[in-house]
């Protein structure tokens, strides 16, 4: 997946470590209901998948395999953020 491309001019530097570079994008944005198996398979073993992960969470990544994550779990961990953001500013 060539980010670069997807998101625009950026110095987002870690892209250029992804092993999705020179994969095909289309893989990690798979119809509605196929498999992402694959593209969660290029990402196992990624070693900026976390940079990856926190870059379409912050920037509100709707579709798409980004981090090994689709946007449904990308979703679990935002609220799970909320919760756990709450749960610390009541505490204090």
């Amino acid at each position: 997946m060539e980010l670069r491309g997807l998101i625009g001019n950026t110095d987002e530097a870690w892209q250029m470590q992804a092993n999705c570079m020179g994969v095909d994008p289309e893989l990690f944005f798979p119809e509605r209901g196929s498999s992402t198996r694959e593209a969660k398979e290029v990402c196992r073993g990624c070693v900026v998948r976390v940079e990856c992960l926190e870059f379409a969470i912050a920037n509100g990544e709707k579709f798409g395999i980004w981090g090994g994550m689709s946007e449904r779990e990308r979703r679990k961990v935002r609220r799970a953020r909320m919760i756990q953001k709450r749960g610390v500013g009541q505490a204090s």
